[in-house]
């Protein structure tokens, strides 16, 4: 499995229009962030796990190949705002997407012109399939949704093999647990050090990677609030690891 963080900021961004923090306006290219998603390559399988309004930015420097599975976390405009720049994918075939029932609907009602009898030229050809946490297989990989709580919104995480993605998240159901032991990789959010209503903080963050046990553990979802790049690295345990934009790791 090979896997690719195409972003790893929060849904401002990093830089933050406007802010001249140390952070926004660091050199570091570490510290710039896109909006956060990921690219995984399993087999002769390429999935992408959430796609956001960055997505045309960040696919322009990879190879163009298809794209077999969208999984989507939740509907917020940060992790779909970039359905829209599927449509060259679609030369190699219909736009696979995977998502909870109430995520699917928003989709449709925020691009009805994608659902038409008679669609305009041009437009992204898009399947969305509703999913549910008893989902256990994605075109032929095993892939198992991951309830966890943005807040009070349910949203979804997902395990692929010994990897799990979850973003966005606050709290995660006790019974949920148990799909997350024996993980090789672990890619959680930590999206501040002060508390917020609906993201967990960098302590909460670590409490639950210590509790998950994870062989390594991948941060992201970082505001411009995080720090930078450089110092915060250095304050972290050593089997977690601050993601940043264009990383690629291997399983």
């Amino acid at each position: 499995m090979k896997i690719r963080f195409l972003g790893t900021g929060t849904s401002t961004g990093v830089p933050e229009i406007g802010c001249q923090c140390a952070v926004c306006t660091s050199d570091n290219k570490k510290d710039k962030r896109l909006r956060t998603s990921l690219l995984v390559e399993i087999d002769d399988k390429r999935l992408l796990l959430d796609c956001g309004p960055d997505f045309r930015q960040q696919m322009l420097p990879i190879a163009f190949k298809k794209i077999d599975a969208v999984l989507l976390s939740h509907e917020h405009y940060d992790h779909v705002g970039g359905i829209d720049d599927l449509r060259p994918f679609c030369q190699f075939g219909d736009i696979d997407i995977y998502a909870e029932q109430n995520v699917c609907q928003a989709i449709k009602q925020r691009m009805p012109y994608c659902f038409r009898e008679n669609k305009y030229p041009g437009v992204p050809n898009i399947n969305l399939n509703e999913i549910c946490l008893e989902s256990k297989m994605i075109k032929g990989i095993d892939i198992v949704p991951i309830r966890v709580f943005h807040g009070k919104l349910p949203i979804f995480g997902y395990r692929i093999g010994k990897m799990a993605y979850l973003t966005d998240v606050l709290s995660i159901p006790e019974q949920e647990y148990a799909k997350l032991k024996n993980l090789d990789v672990l890619i959680i959010n930590a999206l501040r050090m002060k508390p917020h209503l609906s993201h967990q903080t960098l302590d909460e963050s670590l409490k639950k990677i210590e509790r998950i046990q994870p062989k390594h553990a991948y941060l992201v979802h970082m505001s411009h609030h995080f720090g930078l790049h450089d110092n915060m690295q250095r304050l972290l345990p050593q089997n977690v690891t601050l993601a940043y934009d264009n990383l690629e790791i291997s399983l």
